[in-house]
């Protein structure tokens, strides 16, 4: 084959992958993030994360923290900042490629572990941010001490 032809070729492939992509407007962001919210409900992962991450609390406190996240937390008010977010960070092609990996059965099987990935590294992300914190106030009260007091 010569080089003309696989030339060519690339840029024939090349302008067929660009004429599938999906134009990016607002509204056919919206369309795509409409497919990813309804490939992964977020009542369904609301659940599932309330579940999982309840394990890392005493069993006496799980159930009402299951019923705080399932039944008191407004899903409409997530959802809609869900949506508003993905419509404003990502492209219409990224939100496709998004829903199609949520819709198939690998993307499902992943979404489905997402609680229980929650519940194991929560404890050590809540425990570092208090370490953290700790550090800053440390830090904070280590600089007021360094601080020549201020002249009346």
């Amino acid at each position: 084959m010569s080089f003309l032809r696989i030339v060519v070729g690339i840029a024939v492939l090349c302008n067929s992958a660009i004429s599938f992509a999906i134009d990016d407007t607002p509204e056919n962001r919206a369309i795509q993030a409409e497919r990813v919210i309804a490939a992964t409900p977020p009542d369904e992962m609301m659940a599932d994360m309330a579940e999982n991450v309840s394990m890392n609390l005493p069993p006496s406190d799980r159930a009402e923290f299951r019923r705080l996240m399932t039944e008191f937390v407004d899903l409409e008010i997530l959802t809609n900042v869900m949506r508003e977010s993905m419509i404003r960070n990502f492209t219409a092609d990224e939100l496709a490629a998004l829903s199609e990996l949520y819709e198939s059965p690998i993307g499902k099987s992943a979404i489905g572990k997402m609680g229980l990935y929650m519940a194991d590294i929560m404890p050590t992300v809540e425990a570092e941010i208090m370490r953290a914190i700790g550090e800053l106030q440390k830090a904070k009260a280590a600089e007021n001490r360094q601080r020549p007091d201020p002249v009346e």
